[in-house]
């Protein structure tokens, strides 16, 4: 008996050139997945270089997949380096969205993408090809192709040495999309946590122009809705909205403050 592949949803969207709204689930929660996708969210980011998981955990991606599945929402896995056999893995385990932390060349890039495809760039890519839950056990229709097809992967650019390279690495066949660092920038220019500073928004604007000339979404981070708007203008369309700490936080942080007020 053989199955349909799981589409990606948010593949359309970029390539469409509209905005993705999506949430940080900094509490990898099943839970939590699949309450942002009742939401109507159109990806999770599941960041596993700072917290979470070991991105070589499959049994834990794969129940914060079910979540996804089961509300309709797109998982997109950040994972802590550019490591081809990690990608291999978090793809096999039913990943469709990936990006890859802290490239800094071309050849890294090419690399990460390289290791996500069964052909890649009009030759042999280095995807392994077995019968992982990506494959329903062996059971999909057409595997190797539906997989390069559904399949996202992009890159996270963070550093000053990164933008440097942003033209090559944007420009690397099959890059679904990159993302934007301002918080690593911040560091990398010598500015920790000054995410406004003019070297870094300088940083974030060469990002930008290298992936509009290449044709490449860009993803980047937010700060409310005058910002949202804002950076969907510029051109960039996966955009994180905020996080589920964030919002614990934000509606509860000053509880005892607004309690005692009352009283």
């Amino acid at each position: 008996m053989t199955h349909a592949q799981r589409t990606n949803d948010l593949r359309p969207t970029l390539e469409a050139g509209d905005p993705a709204f999506g949430v940080l689930d900094n509490l990898y929660s099943p839970a939590v997945v699949e309450l942002l996708g009742d939401l109507g969210f159109d990806f999770v980011w599941t960041d596993l270089e700072h917290a979470g998981p070991s991105p070589l955990d499959g049994p834990a991606l794969e129940n914060l997949l079910r979540a996804a599945d089961a509300s309709g929402i797109e998982l997109v896995v950040r994972i802590p380096s550019p490591d081809p056999a990690t990608v291999r893995k978090c793809l096999d385990a039913g990943v469709r969205t990936l990006f890859a932390s802290r490239v800094e060349t071309a050849e890294q890039a090419r690399a990460v993408v390289r290791a996500a495809r069964f052909e890649h760039d009009g030759a042999p890519g280095e995807r392994g090809l077995a019968g992982p839950r990506a494959a329903r056990w062996g059971g999909a229709a057409d595997y190797p192709a539906t997989e390069d097809e559904e399949t996202v992967v992009g890159v996270t650019i963070e550093t000053a040495r990164g933008v440097e390279n942003a033209g090559d690495i944007a420009a690397v066949p099959d890059l679904g999309f990159v993302f934007a660092g301002p918080n690593d920038l911040s560091v990398s220019y010598g500015h920790p946590g000054e995410t406004g500073h003019p070297d870094v928004e300088a940083g974030v604007s060469a990002i930008r122009e290298a992936a509009a000339a290449a044709d490449v979404p860009v993803g980047n981070l937010t700060s409310g809705p005058d910002d949202v708007r804002a950076k969907v203008e510029a051109g960039d369309q996966l955009l994180n909205v905020g996080s589920a700490t964030g919002a614990i936080r934000g509606h509860l942080g000053d509880w005892h403050e607004r309690y005692r007020a009352k009283s």
